[in-house]
């Protein structure tokens, strides 16, 4: 449409190039001649030639001859030329009340064209936030059926309960079991630490007898040192008696 738009202007602009006159020069050549009755530049105008019966009847009467008949001749001529250049007007006057009323029934038009456009421009922003707003609900909705199927895909909640309550009670179990290991070890810590104190005391005291042994057989060693020392002075002695 906005091809054959540029075809026609590019038509009339080269009809135009043919004309003499420009626009504003066409638009006062009419109006001079629907105001003067001249459709052509060819023969005298309707309007000159009325002036011309009219300038001839009034010459006639400003006569003084006795000329009744050439004056009542002129005056019917002058008449018959009015009647002449009056139908003309008169229907021009039509086609130019024609074309007010066609004026404003296409302004009307125009008003009502732009009042649609208007109300067309109007729905259409209410449309697209109709749009909008389908579209966000159709994606709370398909994001709700998302959730609705990953919910569905989990157990019911009566077993999720109960299974909560086991491992609540496993939980209870498995501290009790840890509060047991905890004292099982705290008695175990004392009784390790009992027995290494025993130990202690036990090797203390097996060290304290293996010294007071080690004292013992020194000193019975010493003994026996002492008593062969003096059964030997003693051989001596005789020997030398």
């Amino acid at each position: 449409m906005l091809a054959k738009g540029r075809k026609v202007a590019g038509r009339s602009e080269e009809m135009s190039a043919h004309y003499v006159f420009g626009p504003q020069e066409d638009d006062a050549i009419i109006k001079h001649r629907l105001l003067t009755r001249t459709t052509t530049t060819r023969g005298e105008p309707p309007l000159k030639k009325l002036q011309k019966k009219f300038m001839s009847f009034a010459t006639e009467i400003e006569k003084d001859a006795d000329n009744t008949s050439d004056c009542e001749r002129l005056y019917k001529a002058f008449l018959q030329e009015i009647n002449t250049f009056e139908l003309p007007l008169l229907k021009s006057k039509a086609v130019v009340d024609a074309n007010v009323r066609e004026k404003e029934s296409f302004i009307e038009l125009q008003v009502e064209i732009e009042r649609q456009i208007l109300q067309a421009q109007t729905d259409i922003e209410d449309l697209k936030k109709q749009l909008e707003q389908s579209k966000i609900e159709r994606q709370h909705k398909e994001e709700c059926e998302a959730i609705r199927k990953l919910i569905s895909l989990q157990p019911p909640r009566s077993e999720t309960e109960r299974l909560i309550a086991d491992l609540e009670k496993e939980i209870a179990s498995l501290e009790a079991e840890n509060v047991a290991c905890v004292r099982t070890l705290e008695l175990r810590k004392k009784q390790f630490a009992l027995l290494l104190h025993v130990v202690e005391e036990l090797q203390i005291s097996i060290e304290d007898e293996q010294k007071s042994i080690a004292d013992e057989l020194r000193a019975i060693a010493e003994e026996q040192k002492m008593s062969i020392e003096e059964s030997g002075g003693a051989s001596d002695a005789m020997a030398v008696d």
